[in-house]
């Protein structure tokens, strides 16, 4: 185990962090608003007795955005936890399928699935891990001396006072970076650096946001609301019709 270096980890967030600003920009360069009305759910936003186009095209590229981002960030974050781990504890991304950490420690070899938060997945998404779980265990007995071996799913922030699942550990938020790192106050020195370039990231993805709300809005003002109305009898059909 060699001691975790903070200036290498701030480098690392320095070096990478754009490339999750870069994804957020070109997320909305790709953005079509007619596919966004047919991914998302009409009766609620009409349910919240939304009355102007630039309301609901606020809400709904929101409501995307939010989503998309979650996916985008924890991948960076899935990143940054195997950077740690590999500086820490030679621990390396996995080629069995579902499992993004491998590494040991103490004698132990542990195999992690890495989800942003705790409440990540329904039950047949977390059978699917456990499944994932039990191939990596199988095969790794069949290719090396047999070991112990344990599984984690990982999430980098919340927590879980209930660790053991009995297939599998679960450690969340602080429990989680202390486990691939060693190191008991991680969880709080990685939030300052990855601030960086943050508002002029912003910046410039608020200027491109704004430019899709203003043709978004215009686009479905002249497509839904042809007597200044909302036409949600159109917007479900688009949504939900059979071909």
């Amino acid at each position: 185990m060699a001691k975790l270096k903070l200036d290498g980890v701030r480098t690392y967030v320095s070096q990478n962090i754009g490339e999750f600003h870069a994804a957020r920009l070109a997320s909305l360069s790709k953005l079509q608003f007619e596919k966004i009305l047919t991914r998302k759910n009409p009766y609620l936003f009409k349910a919240k007795n939304i009355l102007t186009s630039e309301a609901l095209v606020r809400q709904l590229m929101d409501a995307h955005l939010s989503s998309q981002e979650e996916t985008m960030f924890g991948e960076f974050l899935e990143g940054l936890a195997i950077f740690i781990n590999g500086k820490v504890y030679k621990g390396a991304k996995s080629a069995a399928e579902g499992i993004d950490l491998e590494f040991t420690k103490g004698g132990v070899k542990y195999i992690v699935a890495i989800k942003s938060g705790p409440n990540w997945g329904n039950s047949s998404q977390i059978k699917k891990m456990k499944d994932n779980f039990k191939t990596a265990k199988r095969v790794l007995n069949t290719n090396t001396s047999k070991k112990n071996i344990v599984a984690v799913n990982g999430c980098c922030y919340g927590r879980d006072n209930k660790p053991d699942k009995g297939d599998y550990l679960k450690y969340c938020g602080q429990a989680f970076w202390e486990f691939v790192s060693g190191e008991a106050d991680l969880y709080t020195e990685i939030i300052e650096p990855l601030g960086n370039k943050a508002k002029e990231k912003n910046e410039e993805f608020q200027k491109q946001y704004a430019i899709l709300i203003n043709k978004f809005t215009a686009e479905f003002s002249k497509e839904f609301c042809p007597g200044g109305e909302i036409d949600w009898k159109k917007i479900v059909e688009l949504n939900s019709k059979k071909k």
